[in-house]
């Protein structure tokens, strides 16, 4: 049991998964990052898709999230060594698994955030 108090998050999956997943783009970079390897660009690009309203998100932002999520095992970046650089960004095998639990979150918001008012209501 003392084990348990040293590394709580280990002691709870749902805190685990939590802490690893906090942040407001990284289920969005992971979802995007479905279809195959992106550039930064392509990444920043992707996240300011539908997202009518809000502010851009900042270089030093998106950075951390990719850098956070590289740690986690999500995904992987892999530099080129060019000038300029050229930095490219792909899901791991622990990141492909992770996929479908972010589908089923989409799912499940299109079905209960559906209503305008919801999803205005949940962006707060």
């Amino acid at each position: 049991m003392a084990r348990a108090r040293a590394n709580p998050a280990r002691a709870c999956p749902v805190a685990a998964f939590q802490k690893m997943i906090s942040g407001k783009y990284k289920l969005r970079i992971v979802w995007d990052l479905k279809d195959g390897p992106r550039r930064y660009g392509e990444i920043r690009s992707g996240l300011l898709r539908g997202t009518e309203g809000s502010a851009e998100i900042t270089p030093r932002v998106l950075s951390r999230e990719l850098k956070a999520l590289t740690a986690s095992g999500l995904i992987h970046r892999k530099d080129f060594g060019e000038v300029p650089p050229k930095v490219e960004y792909r899901l791991t095998r622990k990141g492909r698994s992770f996929v479908p639990v972010v589908a089923a979150i989409r799912e499940w918001g299109e079905r209960n955030l559906g209503e305008p008012a919801a999803l205005a209501d949940a962006a707060e």
